[in-house]
């Protein structure tokens, strides 16, 4: 067999492998759930916010890679009823927080990813209110889903409303800059 033909034939074998070892998952959008807390001086606020799509990369079935965008106008308060609830949810939505309308969507897009043998050290840039600042967070990863818990400190992507980082004399009329996000993800 000639060279040019055996070399045309290993790059074809490894081509067809390299290929075949790297996986996206998609992330079932209607099943993943995101659950947000935040909290405030003497009390705390729970809710959820849906994800628009999402995918995690896999080669050789570790994870290597993910995005995702967040519809931010799904923001929804589950820990209050009523008047109250929609009073909290047009709040949050508006510019004194998220500017919904103006940013329709946040983005978060993995830069690296270690494997630690239980679960993943992931960092990642995420994008709230058109400001992008890199997050480190763990990720548990199984067959059929992955989870974690983002801390995400809101000052970073001015959402100043109620923050002692912008507002001095607040007393106890604060709200905490970091809020949680417990996510769990379905693929």
């Amino acid at each position: 067999m000639n060279v040019i033909l055996k070399s045309a034939m290993i790059l074809a074998i490894v081509a067809g492998t390299s290929t075949k070892e790297k996986e996206m998952k998609t992330v079932n959008t209607a099943t993943s759930t995101a659950v947000w807390t935040g909290k405030k001086f003497g009390g705390s606020h729970t809710g959820t916010i849906q994800l628009k799509s999402g995918q995690l990369e896999f080669k050789e079935e570790k994870l290597t890679g993910g995005n995702f965008i967040i519809d931010m106008s799904s923001l929804d308060v589950t820990d209050l009823e009523g008047e109250m609830k929609g009073k909290l949810e047009g709040h949050l939505k508006s510019d004194d927080f998220f500017s919904t309308q103006s940013f329709p969507e946040a983005t978060l897009v993995f830069t690296s990813v270690e494997n630690l043998e239980d679960y993943y050290k992931v960092t990642a840039n995420l994008n709230i209110k058109g400001k992008s600042n890199p997050i480190t967070f763990d990720l548990l990863v199984n067959d059929t889903s992955a989870s974690t818990t983002l801390n995400i400190d809101r000052s970073k992507y001015d959402v100043k409303y109620g923050s002692k980082s912008f507002f001095k004399g607040l007393g106890d009329n604060f709200i905490y800059d970091n809020f949680e996000v417990a996510v769990v993800l379905k693929f």
